[in-house]
């Protein structure tokens, strides 16, 4: 079991959680031990680019989106050094990256999870 299989669970139970990931693949997005932030997404509505954690052939990542597939409901996992990890699918893609060391990654919000039963109005929308 890996460093991030324990946040990973986390955030697919519906939690959204701050951590401090180590080592250099994602340099310069993310440096080691730099706080981040990871919600629950919904993968439909990635597209390369997105920093997700997810787990590809048995490891959990926090890597970029390189590749949408959205016939097959899957996308493309590499770092930022131009390893592709591999594909996997929308099931095993847990969180999405909100914020590193809290600067706001673009768009990120917009592709956050809403819980069972959200209406909306928590976020404050309006109500049809």
């Amino acid at each position: 079991m890996g460093a991030l299989d324990g946040v990973a669970g986390r955030v697919a139970g519906g939690e959204t959680v701050e951590f401090r990931p180590s080592g250099a693949s994602m340099v310069p997005l993310i440096r080691s031990r730099q706080l981040v932030a990871v919600a629950p997404v919904d993968p439909s509505k990635l597209a390369v680019g997105d920093i997700v954690l997810a787990r590809v052939a048995g490891s959990v990542y926090l890597h970029l989106v390189s590749s949408v597939d959205a016939a097959r409901k899957r996308v493309q996992i590499s770092n930022n050094r131009g390893h592709v990890n591999g594909w996997t699918g929308h099931d095993r893609v847990f969180g999405i990256c909100l914020t590193v060391d809290g600067t706001p990654r673009p768009g990120a919000t917009a592709k956050v999870r809403k819980p069972e039963g959200a209406t909306g109005a928590e976020d404050g929308e309006a109500r049809p």
